[in-house]
């Protein structure tokens, strides 16, 4: 693994995605179904399946999630030297419900105990002493937003960031807002608390590219127009804006527009559709040699991400159902338009 040197390092919550029925409750309805998830897990297995170099940094239990899902990453190729192994906290089982339209919403943890899980508790110092073998050239660094709201694991991402700015890498952020992560009596349709903002809002000053579904964007910029949300950043960064089956709004490289997404597929489960478009995004990005300079280029770029988010949402899962380059490849071919 130490050979590896990925392009793209992703940090954050690796965990279990527990699917219940159409309609039911995972914590009371049965059949139930775990999955592998997790944001920055999910967009590493995409990249990584897209064919890209990647390596995560996170923490997992040692117990049976955390040792299928190192199996996972290591068949996918994904440098796991930075993936740490925690002896007293268990991983992450995240309650998952799906509406009748299989649209999902995080409904609470199963099996939490007093002292938490192992992806909150990530160590500075193991970190520290193994960072060289991930990072040594890397180009981006995916983040989210869970891992600010617990002490040590926002400690790491803060450190990470600085690392990071030296090396000029750049930072991708999802904001991913998951109220049930920072304070688990909330509604899962609740929007960011005050002290939630407060925690958040210097990580959207530094970014160079985020992504954000249209409520997020109201929620922290009372607009969801991705320029308008760019020039009120110091960085003035690249903004993409996703709602569902609508059409994608974006703001990169000073060039504005839409791009609608395909609908031609039966949607199953959207549980990981955001990641694998993050994935697609990023995956695209790092395959341009050159600047880019036209709004039609970003248009394919944007199109092609949708394309990997929406072949997700065919299967239930984040991770299973992720689609090799050929395949999005095929699946665009076969809606082009004539």
């Amino acid at each position: 693994m130490d050979k590896q040197s990925p392009k793209v390092i992703c940090f954050g919550e690796a965990l279990i995605d527990r699917l219940g029925p159409l309609g039911g409750d995972p914590s009371v309805d049965h059949p139930v179904k775990d999955y592998f998830g997790g944001a920055p897990a999910n967009v590493a297995c995409a990249l990584a399946k897209l064919g890209a170099d990647v390596g995560f940094i996170g923490r997992l239990g040692d117990d049976q999630i955390g040792n299928d899902f190192r199996k996972l990453m290591l068949e996918r190729g994904i440098n796991i030297s930075c993936l740490q192994t925690d002896f007293e906290k268990p991983s992450r089982i995240v309650l998952v419900r799906r509406d009748v339209n299989g649209e999902r919403s995080f409904g609470g943890f199963s099996g939490k105990n007093f002292n938490g899980f192992a992806d909150e508790e990530i160590n500075l110092n193991i970190l520290s002493q193994n960072l060289s073998k991930v990072a040594s050239s890397a180009d981006w660094l995916l983040l989210g937003t869970i891992p600010l709201a617990f002490r040590s694991s926002s400690k790491c991402l803060w450190w990470l960031i600085e690392h990071a700015l030296l090396k000029q890498v750049r930072i991708v952020l999802d904001v991913n807002w998951r109220p049930i992560f920072w304070d688990s009596k909330l509604n899962p349709d609740s929007g960011p608390t005050s002290s939630a903002v407060l925690a958040i809002t210097p990580l959207l000053e530094i970014a160079s590219l985020i992504k954000l579904s249209k409520e997020e964007a109201i929620w922290f910029f009372d607009t969801d127009d991705p320029s308008v949300i760019s020039k009120s950043l110091p960085q003035k960064p690249n903004i993409v804006v996703t709602n569902g089956s609508l059409p994608i709004r974006w703001f990169m490289n000073s060039f504005s527009g839409e791009t609608s997404v395909i609908s031609s597929i039966v949607v199953r489960d959207t549980t990981g559709a955001g990641d694998a478009f993050t994935a697609g995004l990023i995956f695209q990005l790092i395959q341009q040699s050159n600047a880019i300079e036209n709004s039609t280029e970003i248009d394919r770029i944007i199109t092609f991400a949708a394309a990997c988010g929406a072949l997700v949402c065919q299967a239930p899962g984040a991770i299973e159902t992720q689609p090799g380059l050929k395949q999005v490849e095929n699946f665009l071919f076969s809606n082009r338009e004539e």
